[in-house]
């Protein structure tokens, strides 16, 4: 909950502030009940091969099929590199079998252009739109392949639902959902190939990936050599198989068991929440807490130009005030006091969106923390604009 600054002046400064003031959209928040103590269980000094690792690793991916409620018949694995590593082992393994269309409207995305165009150098059909908007989604045909960020992390802006996505499509949906998973309902029927990382909505350690595939993509995996020559670390068939063991915890290099016993932690503290659904409402709560402010003051916007398209998680928002003539500056200025005051660390937007505010508003930070943040922008949106005036 928030607590109460003593000394603080209420006639130019909030007197509530949040009780955590860790609002970066990655890594981001741990849980409320995260304690370095808590981890004491974790196998130090113990290979990853051992009896006790391979548990802990099983027990990883029981937990993530559990919440995310991942069909059973999906393969769920722990590979190297964060997200990144995962997207970039299923672009390298699956495509080149067919045409693909790379959807993009934030940075993220635009990097995984950059990587089928580039570097695979694949006749890529690129469908973008600028940050706050989203791609014709009804003209992407899935008999493509199909990669696309699940929710933009850097614009603010989520695919609204999975409709647009065939039931018998003939490619393969390849999805970066990392900001995502753990707040949002997934379609799994109409995903064939979902990646995340454990440092976003569950506010785990960084440099672990989740790849998930579906019967289609092993298929396709066990069918299909690509032509280019295939790093150890993307590798995820052998002999023409698929390599199981990556789906049963045996990584293909080394984890970091204190990271292991940290996203067990998580995995047990949404449990405790009320799993998938539970995380969804505080994400939700948390969200609302943003919009409600928002919606009551003229000089700040959400950068995503539909609700329905609106995040849940990385929620942007940017100024719009005609006094402003340099946003960039100015966004920069209200963060830099928001951190001086110790009520928001990291809120700045990303350094390739457009400026202004990003707001982490997953289901690890508690909607108190939001609300209490609120008349803080407020506080250092009047600073700045009085500090403008100042300057003139």
């Amino acid at each position: 909950m928030a607590i109460e600054t003593p000394g603080t002046r209420p006639d130019t400064k909030p007197v509530a502030v949040p009780a955590n003031p860790r609002f970066s959209s990655g890594p981001c928040a741990k849980p409320p009940v995260f304690d370095l103590s808590k981890l004491a269980d974790a196998p130090l000094g113990r290979s990853h091969r051992a009896a006790v690792g391979k548990a802990k690793l099983k027990a990883a991916i029981d937990g993530t099929r559990e919440i995310l409620d991942i069909p059973d018949d999906y393969k769920v694995g722990i590979v190297p590199a964060s997200d990144t590593g995962a997207v970039e082992m299923a672009m390298w393994s699956l495509l080149g079998e067919r045409k693909v269309e790379m959807l993009a409207w934030e940075s993220f995305g635009a990097g995984w252009v950059t990587d089928a165009v580039k570097q695979l150098k694949l006749d890529a059909e690129v469908k973008t739109a600028e940050y706050g908007e989203i791609v014709d989604l009804s003209a992407v045909d899935t008999d493509n392949d199909v990669v696309f960020t699940w929710n933009g992390t850097t614009s603010g802006v989520r695919v609204p639902d999975g409709d647009w996505i065939k039931a018998d499509r003939q490619g393969l949906t390849i999805c970066d959902a990392t900001s995502a998973a753990f707040a949002q309902d997934l379609p799994w029927d109409k995903l064939d190939v979902v990646t995340f990382s454990w440092q976003k909505v569950l506010g785990g350690e960084a440099a672990h990936g989740m790849l998930v595939l579906s019967p289609r993509a092993v298929e396709r995996l066990e069918s299909y050599t690509p032509p280019w020559p295939m790093p150890k670390i993307f590798r995820l068939t052998k002999g023409g198989k698929l390599i199981d063991g990556i789906f049963e915890g045996a990584t293909i290099n080394t984890p970091s068991m204190l990271a292991v016993e940290d996203y067990l932690l998580a995995l047990d503290w949404a449990r405790s929440v009320g799993g998938l659904q539970g995380l969804m409402a505080r994400a939700d709560a948390n969200t609302k807490a943003v919009a409600d402010f928002v919606g009551t003051h003229e000089w700040v916007e959400f950068l995503a130009q539909d609700p329905a398209t609106a995040s849940n998680t990385s929620v942007c928002l940017k100024f719009s005030d005609d006094r402003i003539s340099d946003g960039a500056a100015f966004a920069k200025a209200v963060a830099k006091r928001l951190e001086a005051e110790g009520v928001a660390y990291d809120v700045g937007a990303y350094r390739d969106a457009p400026p202004g505010l990003r707001i982490w508003c997953g289901g690890t930070v508690e909607t108190a923390d939001v609300t209490a943040l609120m008349p803080w922008i407020e506080w250092a949106f009047n600073a700045e604009i009085a500090a403008l005036t100042e300057a003139v």
